[in-house]
């Protein structure tokens, strides 16, 4: 037994009390900047893509069919409650109320980043409320890329045991670790961490970005590597360089947080070029409706994702959440119709006028 009061082992070797604290803390921090500050940041892109109107959409749209297929799981709609929280006591509700509508809606669910409660098995409830809530909802585990490096394939089979995952999302965060005052600065030796845990691993993998998007140099990698789909998490929500900007002591790096704040590929454009690297693709990044859902996949993404659309949703209850996910799906609805598509997976077909700089930036593909 040790006599510092300030370590304590696990089954993963030691983890220090204090560093266990600072993440919990940390998320708690990121909870209550995303509710009360302006951390929205770039363009998503989506204002520059319009779907041609059907002046004859020969389809009835009460009889459209918002179901789509993903990664062998049949959800009743293309929304995917992005990752949002968890890691502290008071995320726990928040946990619960999204999941609730995840169960209810029959949509796919992503948690935050499950660090602190494998760092704290004290933290493991603000999770696994979710799988109670949400007894058959297609749930997606979360770990960073460097703890998935530096703890292992332990950590990740435990990251999808804790919540009963049926995958496993791996964030990808380099600008937000190069902000943070706690960020690791290292990416060494991640792809090969990636790639093994792939190969091993009996559920699907997701790698999502966090704010900056996935070009299609990194779809690809990724792909080879073996993960089952991205989630191109791009520029035009959240960015966490000014989440981080908000959370700084240092002038320094609320400087560099504020500089690079609108760092990334606008999500758009992330999408459109992830899909060429021929895998399924989540499109999240500043969505706010289902219009934006609707043109995503008409770029050719599997569906939708949104974050801090439904947290202030989610914050003020279960009603208020429930009714914004009615609006978006019946966003979704009326813009499949008005396109004359029966389904979502229909507006993949429907012709698109792309304007301003998003056409300008897909001029440069390959």
């Amino acid at each position: 037994m040790f006599a510092d009061a300030n370590i304590q082992y696990n089954p993963n070797g030691v983890i220090p009390i204090k560093n266990r604290m600072i993440t919990s803390s940390r998320k708690k921090e990121h909870l209550d900047i995303c509710c009360n500050e302006n951390i929205v940041a770039g363009r998503s892109g989506f204002d520059d893509v319009r779907l041609i109107h059907n002046a004859l959409p020969e389809c009835n749209m009460d009889a459209v069919d918002l179901s789509v297929r993903f990664l062998h799981h049949q959800l009743k709609a293309p929304i995917f409650i992005a990752a949002m929280t968890g890691g502290h006591p008071d995320t726990k509700q928040v946990n619960a109320t999204l999941a609730t509508a995840a169960e209810e809606f029959g949509l796919a669910m992503g948690v935050g980043s499950q660090r602190a409660a494998l760092e704290n098995p004290e933290m493991e409830d603000s999770f696994t409320i979710v799988r109670e809530r949400a007894p058959h909802a297609f749930l997606c585990g979360n770990l960073g890329i460097v703890q998935l490096r530096d703890k292992g394939l332990e950590w990740a089979d435990k990251a999808v045991e804790m919540i009963d995952a049926q995958a496993l999302c791996i964030h990808l965060n380099p600008l937000q670790e190069a902000i943070q005052p706690e960020g690791d600065h290292d990416s060494v030796g991640c792809l090969e961490a990636l790639r093994e845990l792939c190969s091993s691993c009996r559920y699907p993998v997701i790698v999502k970005e966090t704010g900056c998007g996935i070009s299609w140099e990194s779809a690809r990698q990724v792909f080879a590597a073996g993960a089952s789909a991205v989630d191109v998490g791009g520029l035009g929500g959240t960015s966490w360089a000014a989440v981080e900007q908000f959370r700084a002591e240092n002038p320094m790096q609320r400087a560099l947080g504020m500089h690079f704040a609108d760092w990334g590929i606008p999500t758009a454009v992330s999408v459109s070029e992830a899909v060429r690297a021929g895998g399924p693709v989540i499109a999240t990044g500043g969505l706010n409706s289902g219009t934006d859902i609707a043109k995503a996949m008409a770029l050719g993404a599997s569906m939708g994702g949104m974050a801090l659309a439904l947290l202030q949703p989610a914050m003020n209850g279960y009603e208020s959440l429930s009714e914004k996910i009615k609006q978006i799906q019946t966003e979704i609805r009326v813009s499949c119709y008005l396109t004359g598509s029966r389904n979502p997976s229909e507006l993949l077909k429907v012709r698109k006028y792309i304007t301003g700089i998003t056409r300008e930036m897909l001029k440069y593909e390959e």
